[in-house]
């Protein structure tokens, strides 16, 4: 197959492994036993001769990374404005960098382990005193306070007084913050020149609070429920909640002006209009191999994606690569891939999928989810993979987050059927290790009509659109093997269940709504967007660009999810979002 085959030849291209650094930095990042296991087993090439292209040093950057989630992005971001990688190996290499880049991924208290196990600690502490150019993100940024209370409390580094604690989703906000959010800017702090009124991305679950004892560091708040610390700056000394490098051209200016701080750039015009939280809009790649054995982005219609013709061919709509850039440049706020193929014959390091994330990580600057495959599986010469194996091969290679579809449903029904979590299922060892905000849970219901919502065990609503015999409720059955099999499970039912597991968002599709262009299913988002106090994002359905603002009004959700609309360019991107923002919703322009 041509996409093996690229796939094995761009092997060199890997981000560096944790089996490329020494065997003192060989400690960095175990939040969990299963995390050594999966470095121990999948051996990588390491491409350090291709991490550092400039000889002046002026032109490298030091990056301290730990080997949690996806920092592929915050690499080729500093590729794309120009700059060479020096990975941090020692302590030494901390206190003799020019400039530092910490993207901190994961949890407090592990990542405080290895920063002290690891010697890190105290060199990060001496590097920051010194005033020398530093920039944290997310996790990043909260090591600098003095502690943490997830899962503690746990001491940072104590450098900015404040305790790190968890959003109250009390008050209805969702938890974790995931999304597009609006920055109120305290005071120079020369990295924010080009933010303004545009919104930047978040995704945590903990924050920090301004008080009168860190003020002096604050440099812009957000509000999510509360004002929490957006950024942090002190002298030369950076840090961000946000992420710069799933930002956009905004969070692309963010890293280019903490590069190039004797740089006179320009300041640019504001021209956001960000106020607050924005509703989200994301393209859906579904990716397979047609009979050919090409990958391209297919669509279904009730999830049947092969063409009513003689031939019977898949529907191939595009490439996967170049269509995420061009959704990337028209403005969604995420790409999502569904591989619907398998891709079982292929050793782990050669799954094409692979490949069209690195490729689609280089030039897009937006979050990445990626689904479909994500379980255990044996290849064709007998290695057996774990799921955390594979979905940290689809991090290590440019995911943000990963999809799980099939493998939750069991899990949820064993859970249901116990109430014991057991840690074993891919949803739970993966959330353990990357955290929930990682871990996407899809969800394929079709309706079942019934005459009363007592007629069976599962929860039931009154629907708009009266069953075939004038049924007035209906119950969500959810399906596994791509909608082909219908299991004894509700999607209520199933909702719930995930959330308790680690899920820290909801893909909500609709089987009878599919490809369609009829609207989203009003009567299943409500459900479950009011059932769950993790974000839901609406998916099946849409054909207009009224639909978008039709969900957003009349339910919770907190994004909406397009596919054959945008591939067949009958609804661009960008009249979605001019459309919502008339409307006046929130939406990021």
């Amino acid at each position: 197959m041509a996409a093996a085959a690229a796939a094995t030849t761009t092997q060199m291209d890997n981000t560096r492994s944790l089996s490329s650094i020494s065997s003192t930095s060989s400690l960095l990042f175990t939040r969990t036993n299963e995390f050594y296991k999966i470095q121990n087993r999948v051996k990588f090439k390491s491409p350090r001769a291709l991490s550092i292209r400039a000889t002046s040093s002026d032109s490298v950057v030091t990056l301290l990374d730990y080997g949690a989630g996806n920092v592929r992005s915050v690499r080729n971001a500093i590729r794309h404005l120009g700059f060479g990688i020096k990975d941090v190996q020692t302590p030494e290499d901390i206190l003799n960098a020019n400039r530092l880049i910490f993207p901190g991924v994961g949890a407090f208290a592990a990542a405080m382990d290895v920063l002290n196990k690891t010697g890190m600690a105290e060199a990060l502490c001496a590097y920051i005193e010194k005033d020398h150019p530093f920039l944290g993100i997310c996790l990043g940024l909260q090591l600098l306070f003095q502690s943490s209370e997830e899962n503690g409390p746990v001491n940072g580094l104590g450098l900015i007084p404040g305790v790190v604690g968890r959003f109250d989703s009390s008050n209805g906000f969702r938890v974790p913050q995931i999304g597009w959010n609006a920055l109120q800017i305290t005071k120079d702090s020369e990295i924010l020149d080009d933010v303004g009124d545009h919104h930047v991305y978040f995704v945590h679950s903990y924050r920090a609070m301004p008080s009168n004892d860190n003020k002096e560091w604050v440099s812009s708040t957000c509000n999510y429920g509360d004002n929490f610390i957006a950024s942090v700056r002190r002298g030369n000394v950076h840090a961000v909640q946000f992420h710069p490098e799933k930002s956009g051209d905004v969070g692309l200016s963010v890293l280019r002006r903490f590069l190039h701080p004797k740089t006179n750039i320009p300041k640019k015009p504001t021209e956001g209009k960000a106020l607050k939280l924005a509703k989200r809009v994301i393209a859906c790649l579904d990716v397979r191999a047609n009979d050919k054995g090409d990958l391209v982005v297919t669509k279904g219609d009730q999830y049947d994606v092969r063409e009513h013709t003689k031939e019977n061919e898949v529907r191939n709509l595009g490439k996967p690569v170049e269509l995420a850039r061009q959704y990337y440049k028209e403005g969604a706020d995420e790409i999502s891939f569904l591989n619907i193929t398998g891709f079982r014959d292929f050793p782990l390091g050669d799954l094409p999928m692979l490949q069209v994330l690195r490729l689609t990580s280089e030039n897009v600057f937006v979050p990445l989810t990626v689904g479909g495959g994500i379980r255990d599986f044996t290849d064709a010469n007998g290695r057996h993979y774990s799921s955390l194996e594979v979905a940290s091969e689809y991090f290590r290679s440019g995911a943000d987050k990963i999809s799980i579809g099939s493998d939750a449903v069991y899990a949820a029904e064993d859970y249901l059927k116990t109430g014991v979590k057991t840690g074993k299922s891919s949803l739970e060892q993966i959330s353990r290790v990357y955290g929930n905000q990682a871990v996407v849970v899809s969800i394929d219901p079709r309706r079942v009509y019934i005459t009363h919502p007592n007629d069976v065990e599962f929860k039931a609503v009154r629907v708009t659109d009266l069953g075939p015999n004038g049924e007035e409720y209906a119950w969500y059955q959810c399906t596994v093997n791509g909608g082909r099999e219908g299991r004894p499970i509700g999607a209520y039912e199933l909702a719930k269940a995930v959330e308790d597991l680690g899920a820290g968002e909801i893909l909500l599709n609709c089987i009878d709504c599919d490809g369609q262009g009829k609207g989203f299913d009003m009567d299943l988002i409500k459900l479950i967007s009011d059932a769950v106090s993790i974000p839901v994002i609406a998916s099946s359905g849409a054909g207009a660009v009224e639909h978008f603002s039709d969900v957003f009004r009349k339910t919770n959700a907190s994004a909406a999810l397009a596919a054959g609309i945008f591939h067949r360019k009958e609804v661009p991107i960008q009249s979605v979002k001019e459309h919502l923002y008339k409307e006046g919703i929130e939406v990021r322009i």
